[in-house]
C-alpha cells in the first residue's frame, strides 16, 4: 500500500508513483484506484472493500456481498476507514477526478435552487420548497418559456409569508436563461407534452422518452458549456432514462466523442422513486396484508415499469411484493381515471420532500448512477461521498433487481 499527501488529506492506493507527495502510512480518508473513467461515479464513500476492486458499480453494490470480485487484502487503518465510514474512493482515471474528490465536501449553509419549467408538477414543487424549505434553501429561481407564467409564480409566491416573520421562507425570483446555472442545484422540470387524461396507451412515462431526451439533452450541453458544479436533478418523465441521456450528452464534445469533461455521475441525480415509495405506504396502510412495509420494506428501480417494491428486508414474499409493486405501478392511472393528472404527490413526495433531504445530507430516495444506467435507491451524500444503502438482501428480491437494471440498461 503506498499513501499520499493530497490538500491536506491522507490518501491510500494501490498504484505506486503517483504524482502526488509521498506519505507515512496512516489512517487515510482518500483511496485513490484506477477504473473506466465512463464507467459511472468518479468518487463515493465505500462501505465494503470490494467496491475497491470491483471494475464499476452495479445492482450488486445493493448487496456489497454479491460484488463479484476478490476483496483486496487492505491495512488494519484502511479497513478501519470503511468501518467508520470515512473513507472516499476516487477514480484517478477520470479527467475530473480531482472535482470529483472535491464535491460532497463543498460545504453546509443554504442553497440556491433554479426550478426550470413551471408547469403542473413545477409549480406544486415550488409551493412546496417555499413553504418547507426555509431552513435548507436561501432563494428559487424560476425559469419558463413563459414570461407570464414566472411573472404569475414569482408574485403568487412573494405573497405567501408568515406574519411578522417575512424573512423565514426562501424568495422566489425570476431567472433568464443565461444565469439558468448560476445555482447549486438546478431542477429540471420541463417536457414536450404530457399525455391527455384518456388518452394514454401503455406506460405514460415511456412515451415521453423520444420528445422529452432531446430537450434534457439540450440543458445537459448548456451545464458542460456553464461548468456547472452543482446537482442536476431530473423530475420529467421517464427519471431515470433521461438522467443517463443527460449524463451522456453533457460528457460529449463537439464531435460526438466522450471526453468526461461533463458532468460528474454522482452530480446526476433522479426524483422519480419518493413516490413510488410513498404510494406503497399508502397502500399498506389500507391492507394489513402489507403493513410490514411499513416498517421492513423497499423501494428499487424505476419510476415506472421494472419498479420493484419489496414487502419486507426480513421476511420477504415474492407475492405480496410484486401485489404491492402492481398497485404502486397503477397507481397514477387511478388519478387518471378520475379524470386529473397525476403531480401533486410525484411532486411533492419525489420533488420537494427529496430534495430537502439531499440538501440535509440524508438518506432519500432517488436514481443513482450504477454501473452506467439509473437507479432508484436510498442513498445520501455525505463529506466522503455519495453513499448508496447496502443490505443483505434475500435471493428472488436480488433476482428481480437484476432483471430491472438489465432493463434499464437496454432502452436507448
Amino acid at each position: 500500500m503506498y499513501y499520499y499527501h493530497y490538500h491536506g488529506r491522507l490518501a491510500a492506493s494501490s498504484l505506486p508513483g503517483l504524482p502526488l507527495e509521498a506519505a507515512e502510512a496512516g489512517r487515510p480518508n482518500l483511496y485513490f484506484l484506477e477504473r473506466d473513467a465512463a464507467a459511472g461515479r468518479a468518487a463515493w464513500r465505500v462501505t465494503d472493500p470490494r467496491q475497491l476492486t470491483a471494475r464499476q458499480d452495479s445492482a450488486a453494490w445493493l448487496d456489497s456481498a454479491r460484488i463479484d470480485c476478490v476483496p483486496p487484502s487492505l491495512p488494519e487503518a484502511v479497513s478501519s476507514a470503511i468501518r467508520q465510514g470515512t473513507l472516499q474512493a476516487v477514480n484517478i482515471r477520470h479527467p475530473r477526478w480531482e472535482r470529483a474528490a472535491a464535491f460532497s465536501r463543498s460545504g453546509s449553509g443554504k442553497k440556491r435552487v433554479h426550478l426550470l419549467a413551471v408547469g403542473d408538477v413545477g409549480g406544486t414543487l415550488l409551493t412546496a420548497l417555499k413553504l418547507l424549505g426555509g431552513g435548507d434553501i436561501s432563494t428559487i429561481g424560476i425559469c419558463d418559456l413563459s414570461e407570464s407564467t414566472v411573472a404569475r409564480w414569482t408574485a403568487e409566491m412573494g405573497q405567501v409569508a408568515w406574519p411578522w416573520d417575512y424573512g423565514a421562507l426562501p424568495e422566489v425570483e425570476p431567472v433568464t436563461a443565461d444565469r439558468l446555472f448560476d445555482c447549486d442545484v438546478l431542477l429540471f422540470a420541463a417536457a414536450k407534452a404530457v399525455p391527455a387524461v384518456g388518452s394514454e396507451t401503455g406506460d405514460v412515462r415511456m412515451a415521453q422518452l423520444q420528445a422529452n431526451r432531446a430537450i434534457a439533452e439540450s440543458y445537459a450541453r448548456q451545464a458542460r458549456a456553464a461548468d456547472f458544479k452543482g446537482l442536476f436533478i431530473v423530475l420529467s418523465d421517464p427519471v431515470d432514462p433521461l438522467c443517463r441521456a443527460v449524463w451522456q450528452a453533457s460528457n460529449l464534445d463537439e464531435n460526438g466523442r466522450w471526453d468526461g469533461l461533463g458532468l460528474l455521475a454522482e452530480q446526476v441525480q433522479g426524483f422519480g422513486l419518493g413516490v413510488m415509495n410513498a404510494r406503497a405506504s399508502y397502500f399498506a396502510k389500507q391492507d394489513s396484508r402489507f403493513a410490514s412495509f411499513l416498517t421492513e420494506g423497499r423501494a428499487f428501480g424505476p419510476h415506472g415499469q421494472g419498479l420493484v417494491i419489496a414487502n419486507s428486508l426480513q421476511h420477504y414474499d415474492g407475492a405480496l411484493s410484486r401485489e404491492l409493486t402492481d398497485l404502486t405501478l397503477s397507481a397514477n392511472l387511478r388519478i387518471r381515471d378520475l379524470g386529473f393528472k397525476p403531480y401533486v404527490a410525484p411532486a411533492v413526495s419525489s420533488g420537494a420532500m427529496q430534495l430537502l433531504l439531499t440538501l440535509r445530507g440524508e438518506w432519500h430516495c432517488g436514481s443513482v448512477c450504477l454501473g452506467g444506467v439509473w437507479f432508484g435507491v436510498k442513498n445520501r451524500f455525505t463529506p466522503h461521498g455519495l453513499e448508496t444503502e447496502s443490505l443483505s438482501l434475500p435471493d428472488d428480491l436480488f433476482a428481480r433487481l437484476l432483471e430491472t437494471e438489465l432493463a434499464l440498461a437496454e432502452i436507448t
